[in-house]
């Protein structure tokens, strides 16, 4: 999970009807083959697997990883259920959790045509573990018996992992239950031939790789080449024949070669969309054939601080500022399209999302809001920490207003971003309300970052509104025990509503959407939340 700090906006109500129709596209009047053309704005600079960490990286090195487990290549909620790529099956799992056991298929080959085996995902583990690679997965795979041991230098050999020809078993330092997640999150847990050597300046093209494509040329800030991986026999989906990315293009050239049609798809910042979602959707309609808004796995909301004397044990307060908030007008200062309202933590698109419509979503509802304040306003003083942005400073003064209408005056104190997550991560900081904005939120299990008061005061703890509540921490504990399936999105969804509906531990509003842009060549669309590549066609 990683801060939000991008551009957000809003779509009305309306919206909502129609986003989780986005993936849409099918097959028909698609071709097979074809060159898929795409622009990029000028973050990709690596095709090394250890290495990715950027979006562009990440969303064009997708079609040529092989993992053990992944996310499909299907619209939401079934593009967020993590399912296996190269494993036979989901893995076993022992009873505490500290044991994942994996097969890999019969099938799996590398583009190259040799087979994919256990031992080329222990070094694809062990070069990501290698100090010198400074790999950004490092943290997807540190629970791994032995990873500290190759961190700190002491050996190159992953301990806890064993192979034994298509069999792979990794032993965990602690119980995790969601290890499965975190495979299929990182973006890099791809398997790698043995014979790559672990190199800090990262893999060079010809580069076999075990998914759908691989990368046949890469000349850095100039060009990537994907082409077929002729020996894939997998279910994922792969139509075109070859990828071809302009490198370096330039946010707004990035774009404007979509719209000219020279680029099938522009790998930029959203930032571009920023003044020009309203003529796009006049040009080309809302999650049609062109042009996407779509939620992203995240949430912008407020944390409401119940670890202070105002907030602290005064759930109908709590309530009552839910009621209050006017979240279409709190989302309109983001900008049209670009987020979806709402009033629970998991997003609509997530497994476990059950739409429980507690608060009111098209305005305040003053009467509610009031009558669960009366009594319980205590010293009818707040303090808001947000960001000095316009955009948040403008969503601060609509709350103020919201507040004020029930009998509380917030006081608003800005500060630069990342001086604002500091104060919010630290314990004890004197402010009862907090901007806050997560992204990268793929799986219910979240919540327990977000509010499971254990949590407080350890490092990295995302729990900012300090609610400890150990009813709901058991809830969430035992929700975090359940392995991958409906059962777990189950508990989580019930957690969801009963959090928001009976503990109002913060103030969620928006759901961030993603743009999607692509030329009228473009077909077999899946939106989740950015493009999915793999699944991409041309018409």
């Amino acid at each position: 999970m990683r801060r939000g700090r991008r551009f957000a906006g809003v779509a009305g109500a309306a919206l909502v009807a129609t986003l989780l129709l986005a993936a849409a596209g099918g097959a028909v009047g698609a071709k097979e083959g074809g060159t898929f053309r795409i622009a990029e704005a000028g973050l990709f600079g690596t095709i090394d697997p250890a290495h990715l960490k950027f979006a562009p990286e990440l969303e064009v090195l997708r079609t040529t990883c092989g993992a053990l487990v992944a996310y499909p290549n299907k619209r939401p909620p079934a593009g967020f259920r993590v399912e296996p790529d190269l494993a036979e099956a989901l893995p076993r799992v022992s009873r505490d959790a500290k044991t994942f056991t994996f097969t890999i298929r019969k099938d799996a080959r590398f583009s190259n045509g040799a087979p994919v085996l256990a031992r080329d995902f222990v070094h694809a583990f062990e070069r990501i573990l290698d100090p010198a690679m400074k790999s950004p997965g490092v943290p997807y795979i540190e629970l791994v018996a032995g990873a500290h041991a190759i961190l700190e230098g002491k050996t190159k050999k992953l301990a806890g992992a064993t192979a034994r020809g298509r069999t792979l078993t990794l032993r965990m330092t602690r119980p995790a239950w969601d290890f499965p997640i975190a495979l299929a999150s990182s973006g890099g847990m791809c398997a790698v031939p043995s014979t790559l050597s672990a190199d800090p300046e990262g893999a060079r093209a010809p580069l076999p790789s075990a998914g759908p494509y691989y990368v046949s040329e890469y000349v850095p800030g100039e060009r990537v080449v994907l082409l077929r991986n002729r020996f894939y026999r997998g279910p994922r989906p792969h139509h075109v024949d070859r990828f071809v990315v302009q490198l370096g293009v330039g946010p707004v050239a990035a774009f404007e070669q979509v719209l000219s049609g020279s680029a099938d798809y522009a790998l930029g910042p959203p930032t571009y969309f920023a003044d020009k979602a309203d003529t796009f959707v006049r040009r080309y309609g809302l999650n049609k054939t062109q042009f996407f808004a779509v939620p992203a796995p995240g949430i912008r909301m407020f944390a409401l601080n119940s670890s202070r004397p105002l907030l602290k044990g005064n759930v109908k307060l709590r309530q009552a500022i839910n009621f209050a908030v006017d979240r279409p007008a709190l989302a309109r200062e983001l900008g049209p399209y670009a987020s979806t309202v709402t009033d629970q933590f998991i997003p609509p698109n997530l497994p476990g999302h059950v739409s429980a419509r507690i608060y009111p979503l098209t305005g305040p509802d003053l009467r509610k809001a009031r009558a669960l304040a009366a009594g319980n306003t205590r010293t009818g003083k707040a303090v808001l920490y947000t960001s000095d942005t316009p955009v948040d400073i403008a969503q601060a003064q609509i709350l103020q207003q919201n507040l004020a209408r029930i009998g509380i005056a917030l006081e608003i104190q800005k500060f630069p971003i990342g001086l604002l997550f500091d104060k919010l991560a630290t314990p004890g900081e004197p402010f009862d309300i907090g901007r806050v904005s997560w992204g990268g939120l793929t799986d219910p299990g979240f919540l327990n970052f977000l509010f499971d008061g254990r949590t407080i005061g350890q490092p990295g703890h995302g729990n900012w509104s300090y609610f400890d509540s150990s009813k709901f921490n058991r809830m969430l504990d035992r929700a975090a025990r359940i392995p991958l399936g409906p059962a777990r999105y189950r508990a989580y969804g019930e957690i969801d509503v009963q959090l928001s509906r009976d503990a109002a531990p913060a103030i969620p509003y928006g759901i961030l959407n993603q743009f999607t842009l692509v030329s009228s060549r473009v077909g077999c669309i899946v939106v989740n939340p950015a493009l999915d590549l793999t699944a991409a066609c041309l018409k």
